[in-house]
């Protein structure tokens, strides 16, 4: 009974305009007395921001902020698939006939994802990972790839929360929620960064909408609060790095895996 009143309680706060009211409250300039609050309750280590505190203006600036030159350095091989954030892996594998399995109990089906896009036949046969950045954890999305950008599809959806209880409980949280996928095409065939939104989640933004190109660990995006990113490679391209599991914090630029040329 209560899980199925929570369940209720978060369907009627999912819609776009509650993120938008919370987006619009971290976005004013009160916001910013909120910051020093904001670091000890999450225990951010507020010392790699780029900028001194004082600096932020809101809330929002702070949350999405760049870090100083040197804090992520990038998995350096030419071949390396590097995480695209700081994240907790909840979820990774092979992809089975365009099912991603197994995401907190349930499985996905990739054509729902990509919202039909002709892409997903690229991907039937691939590797995911589903990465969930905490409200602690530096929240800019950077390229895993260095490549070019084939197509850039935002699908409108819900705000639905994507913490434990939103995964496990809610029915396709990803498929459903807002998203902003970049297709990114490099030496070692295209990979796809699913940038899901949540609930308090005003935005998903590139970091500059005119870029077409990245190098590895380029900034591509960044949430407006916590989410998740689904990242998906090219079918029989990526065989992920030794020891690698469900549970595993990663940083941006870390080393996921290698990446080999499609057969």
């Amino acid at each position: 009974m209560v899980k199925q009143l929570l369940r209720l309680m978060t369907e009627l706060s999912s819609h776009r305009w509650l993120s938008q009211v919370m987006g619009a409250l971290s976005h004013s300039r009160l916001s910013r007395f909120f910051i020093p609050a904001f670091i000890r309750s999450y225990r951010i280590p507020a010392a790699e921001a780029e900028k001194n505190l004082e600096e932020y203006r809101t809330l929002n600036e702070f949350f999405s902020r760049r870090l100083k030159p040197g804090m992520r350095p990038v998995a350096p091989e030419p071949n390396a698939l590097a995480s695209p954030v700081d994240a907790m892996i909840t979820a990774m594998g092979e992809i089975q006939a365009g099912t991603i399995m197994n995401v907190k109990g349930q499985d996905y089906k990739l054509e729902e994802l990509l919202n039909h896009s002709p892409h997903l036949e690229l991907y039937k046969r691939g590797f995911f990972f589903v990465l969930y950045l905490s409200p602690t954890d530096y929240h800019r999305i950077h390229s895993p790839i260095a490549g070019r950008k084939v197509e850039s599809d935002y699908i409108r959806g819900r705000a639905y929360p994507v913490n434990e209880f939103g995964m496990r409980n809610m029915k396709g949280v990803l498929s459903r929620n807002e998203r902003l996928i970049t297709y990114i095409a490099g030496d070692y065939g295209e990979t796809a960064v699913v940038k899901v939104g949540a609930m308090n989640v005003s935005s998903i933004r590139y970091a500059d909408d005119k870029v077409t190109a990245w190098e590895k660990g380029g900034d591509l995006a960044y949430f407006e609060f916590g989410s998740t990113v689904v990242l998906l490679t090219e079918n029989s391209t990526f065989s992920p790095r030794p020891g690698l599991r469900v549970n595993t914090k990663v940083k941006m630029g870390e080393l996921l895996g290698s990446l080999h040329r499609p057969l």
